[in-house]
């Protein structure tokens, strides 16, 4: 153990022990070592408390900590440490997925530096090469994490891959295969000649390219037809040609067939109701091998299905085109129409929207595959009722809308990519075409032309069972039992495509009917301080680990929740940051100050009548912002439940609270002592309010203050619901007329510290009593034997006459303001003039005739302002 941890191990008792400025990077990491090690994170399905459950968004194992990761755990660690202080059995559910194509993707890398390939070592070996990279490379993010305090129960860390998890992604498969909802079937899907492998229609990124639009004639004479395209190198396997059937230009072409340029072949010309009449020639060239759209209408019309395309987008067909590439052919295949001239048009640039691999961003390829698939109908609408039924709670409830577009029109789900690293498909190959599906429990059939299909599934397969499968199941364990479903899944709305549909399909099916949440939070993404998407190529991209190193993970933590708003996009800056780690500062150096002058958590609060007004003041809010940071919570209202705490704990309980009270605390005696219990009170419960955002100065600070363990397990705060309107009138009042008189002393150039001679004339005697701790505030010396008011101001109940005589130069005050007055009526004299001329007004934008108005107000504004300055002056 080190001498640091034994110092945090202590705990210190005073505020002596505290060091006079807050050092994250001295508490933090051993502070959560001590967390990790007394096992507050961990989670008991024995326990005979309530269950809270959350799953970790398992990180790709090739991952580090980025901005988004720092934001969503914020969130999740914030709402398992207030259950957990709430009395319940917290698990949060920490873990890895395999990333199927990432992962393979960065041991591919480190094997190219060694000029070799993953076949120069075959998959067996290359799969245990990946296995080692994962344990000397993978999962650095875990370490990350707990930089930034993140109270998962590692001792059930889980990875997507492991043997419990792979036998669940077998169970599952077995059971939909049986249930016929797994099948294998020839389609068109997403190819990247990159990655060799299938890709899902959500992990496609789709952007504008600028490429070109070719128009070419097909056939000759009466007999001939204009197609257009932007892809003209899989003209070579073009099978038609189709139109509408109501079309009139192409009546008499339906039925014939007409000469394929450059080949040998006559292709059909079809009518299809798919081809849109009024778009281009109406006129659509139909390659149903390379196109979605067309390989629909090749199924209609019985047409073949012609590969011009292999894996890595290489023209396969015999002539001139064999072996080129696909951009390389499209050239060449154009210059070749035009030679005979074919070419009816040409437009380029051409911008349109083509799909490219979200992983390598190659641009993809459309390509007849033959793949397995699940048959999502059933699923998806079970997914889709049991939201409609209010089983499953979708927050904010805007986005329930855009989770039904996409459940209620769901296609068949492609699950097999064409990779080594994964869970492989578990179905074997007869040599007579059979297919067994072997499940965890079965022997796989042996004996001459047996083999395993060679394809593993998607990732996401694998991670729609992380919120059962990583509770033990097929196997009914207690930890099934007692934490599923989960109470809430916390994510992003990218991932409703990618992830939670998958969860909520197959927590169904598996579960018999359970929902694997009761709710879903959605959370917008992390944005520069722009509000513009942060991208390598924009620059504009931030490594959270530079920021906690330099500010702390409290101030990142506390930056980020006071911009979670529900569903909405996060914006962050450095400054944002900075202004964070000055209020971890502040609450330090007050606690610090609080201690030092005796506040404490001994004992019982003294009865209401030993309460002075700003005691009962403070305890009346305090009440009130317990309630509002309960509600804030439940109703996952990141944002406006940390800036309310923000404020509470900044203004009211630091600024006005301990400086309201600093006369009572310095003038000693018993009020002294109740005002110290007090406000013991008040920072033990800001304390732990605060403490789910601010885990690390918020443990330092309430160890200190209560001598406690650790705020971990702490009781979470219940408010009274008492409330004292007229302590909070009465202290209202006093804000607002030390409010008023320091603006003054600003108006009038007083620098804040500076002292001047005050007279107060209470006419609400019941704000007296408050007449030492205003003085103390606004720096008002008794008005003396020689004092002449030359400045009063009527406020609230009370008048606040100043002797500024030997405060300001009256004259050049005088003088100073009498200089802004002119401008200001010299600006509202031509604002005016144009606002009353009718030409003007007539010719001007209304942008432009607003911002007059707005000037015209504006000018007003300061002419009243100065002039109340100018009266009272004393006139000299």
């Amino acid at each position: 153990m080190t001498d640091n941890t034994q110092r945090l191990d202590r705990r210190p008792n005073s505020a002596s022990e505290l060091p006079t400025q807050y050092s994250p990077a001295e508490v933090e990491g051993a502070l959560y070592e001590r967390w990790v090690e007394r096992g507050y994170f961990e989670a008991d399905a024995k326990s005979d408390k309530p269950a809270y459950t959350i799953v970790i968004p398992p990180p790709n194992v090739t991952g580090s900590l980025h901005l988004g990761h720092a934001f969503e755990h914020t969130l999740i660690d914030a709402l398992t440490r207030r259950k957990r202080m709430q009395g319940f059995e917290t698990l949060w559910q920490p873990g890895m997925d395999h990333a199927g194509i990432a992962t393979q993707n960065v041991v591919e890398r480190e094997l190219a530096k060694e000029g070799k390939s993953r076949h120069d070592l075959g998959r067996e070996a290359f799969v245990e090469r990946v296995w080692e990279w994962k344990a000397e490379s993978g999962g650095q993010i875990a370490s990350q994490m707990r930089r930034l305090g993140e109270g998962l129960a590692w001792s059930r860390d889980r990875f997507t891959m492991d043997e419990g998890l792979s036998r669940a992604v077998q169970t599952v498969f077995k059971k939909m295969f049986d249930d016929g909802l797994i099948y294998r079937a020839e389609r068109i899907i997403n190819w990247c000649p990159r990655c060799l492998t299938a890709i899902s229609d959500i992990e496609v990124d789709y952007q504008d390219d600028d490429g070109e639009l070719v128009s070419m004639k097909y056939g000759d004479g009466a007999d001939s037809i204009i197609v257009a395209t932007t892809r003209a190198e899989t003209m070579l396997g073009d099978t038609a040609v189709a139109v509408h059937p109501d079309d009139e230009r192409y009546a008499h072409l339906i039925g014939k067939r007409i000469k394929l340029p450059l080949t040998d072949r006559s292709i059909p010309v079809v009518a299809d109701t798919h081809v849109d009449p009024e778009f281009g020639t109406g006129a659509v060239k139909v390659t149903p091998a390379h196109d979605p759209n067309d390989f629909a209408i090749g199924q209609r019309h019985n047409l073949q299905s012609i590969e011009v395309l292999d894996e890595r987008g290489i023209i396969t067909v015999h002539g001139p085109f064999q072996g080129l590439d696909r951009f390389e052919a499209r050239s060449s295949i154009v210059a070749a129409l035009r030679a005979e001239n074919r070419i009816v048009a040409e437009k380029r640039p051409y911008a349109h929207s083509v799909g490219h691999c979200s992983r390598c961003k190659t641009t993809l390829e459309p390509r007849l595959s033959l793949q397995w698939w699940v048959k999502v109908e059933t699923l998806a609408k079970a997914a889709g009722d049991a939201v409609r039924d209010g089983r499953v709670d979708i927050h904010p409830a805007d986005m329930a809308q855009r989770y039904f577009d996409w459940v209620d029109n769901l296609n068949d789900w492609c699950i097999s990519r064409q990779l080594w690293w994964g869970h492989r498909i578990p179905v074997w190959h007869g040599p007579n075409g059979e297919l067994v599906c072997v499940g965890p429990d079965e022997e796989p059939p042996s004996g001459e032309g047996w083999a395993q299909d060679s394809d593993v599934l998607d990732t996401w397969f694998s991670s729609g069972l992380w919120p059962f499968s990583t509770l033990g199941w097929p196997e009914q364990t207690p930890d099934l039992e007692k934490f599923y479903p989960n109470s809430v899944l916390v994510t992003g709305y990218d991932l409703m495509f990618f992830w939670v549909a998958r969860m909520m399909m197959f927590g169904l099916y598996a579960m018999d009917g359970q929902p694997p949440f009761s709710t879903i939070a959605f959370h917008g993404m992390v944005r520069d301080e722009f509000g513009k998407k942060m991208s390598k190529s924009f620059g504009n991209t931030v490594n959270p680990l530079d920021w906690m190193d330099k500010y702390g993970s409290d101030a990142l933590r506390f930056t980020l929740a006071r911009g979670a708003n529900p569903g909405v996009d996060v914006p962050i800056g450095e400054d944002w940051v900075q202004a964070s780690r000055n209020f971890a500062n502040k609450i330090w150096n007050a606690t610090r100050f609080a201690v030092m002058n005796g506040a404490t958590v001994d004992g019982e609060l003294p009865p209401t009548e030993k309460l002075s007004t700003t005691d009962r003041w403070i305890l009346s809010r305090l009440n009130k912002v317990v309630a509002e940071a309960d509600a804030y919570y439940d109703d996952y209202q990141f944002a406006k439940l940390a800036d309310t705490l923000y404020h509470f704990a900044w203004d009211e309980v630091f600024d006005w609270y301990v400086e309201l009270s600093k006369t009572t605390f310095f003038d000693g005696g018993e009020q002294a002592d109740v005002s110290a219990r007090v406000l013991g009170k008040v920072l033990d419960v800001t304390l732990r309010l605060l403490h789910p955002i601010v885990p690390f100065v918020t443990e330092t600070l309430w160890t200190t203050l209560t001598g406690g363990e650790t705020i971990v397990t702490a009781n979470w705060p219940r408010h009274a619901g008492v409330r004292d309107d007229a302590a909070e009138k009465e202290i209202a009042l006093v804000q607002q007329i030390v409010t008023e008189v320091r603006r003054f002393r600003s108006d009038q150039g007083l620098q804040p510290g500076q002292k001047v001679p005050a007279r107060l004339e209470f006419h609400d005697t019941g704000l007296a009593s408050h007449e030492p701790a205003v003085r103390q505030l606004l720096r008002l010396q008794p008005e003396g034997t020689s004092f002449t008011a030359i400045a009063s101001l009527p406020v609230a109940g009370i008048t606040v006459s100043l002797d500024l005589s030997g405060a300001i130069d009256v004259a050049a005050e005088r003088k100073r303001l009498g200089k802004d007055l002119s401008t200001a009526e010299k600006e509202k004299a031509q604002a005016e003039g144009k606002l009353g001329n009718e030409a003007f007004l007539a010719k001007a934008p209304d942008n432009v005739v607003e911002k007059i108005r707005t000037r015209l107000a504006k000018a007003e504004e300061d002419i009243v302002r100065i002039q109340t300055q100018l009266d009272k002056l004393p006139v000299q």
